[in-house]
């Protein structure tokens, strides 16, 4: 069995993320496309924004430091350390309202 601290990873990949010029980091933690599950930990300067984009088929953030704000365009949520948000099924984007680190686990529906 493999282990990582997810904590040592964010700071890791937020150090990455400020060196950049996009202002953000991303490591895929667990799983491929081939998988049922992947996670994904993304990390963001504050200010930054992954812009608009699509659902994936079922997907959890939570959020490891920082804070974020997840928005459909009708409707937001905004999560701190510890918080756990259901993104829903909509297209939506992703605003660091500061520096931040987030695990990404989307479930792709098929493990073939």
């Amino acid at each position: 069995m493999k282990s990582q601290s997810l904590t040592e990873l964010a700071q890791e990949h937020l150090a990455k993320a400020h060196a950049g010029s996009a202002g953000r980091s991303a490591i895929t933690v667990h799983g491929r496309h081939d998988y049922v599950l992947r996670q994904t930990l993304v990390a963001l300067v504050g200010g930054e924004a992954l812009a608009p984009h699509d659902s994936p088929q079922e997907a959890t953030l939570q959020v490891l430091s920082g804070r974020v704000r997840l928005e459909t365009g009708e409707e937001s949520w905004e999560g701190g350390p510890g918080d756990l948000l259901i993104i829903p099924p909509q297209r939506h984007d992703l605003l660091a309202l500061e520096d931040s680190a987030v695990l990404l686990s989307v479930g792709t529906g098929s493990n073939t």
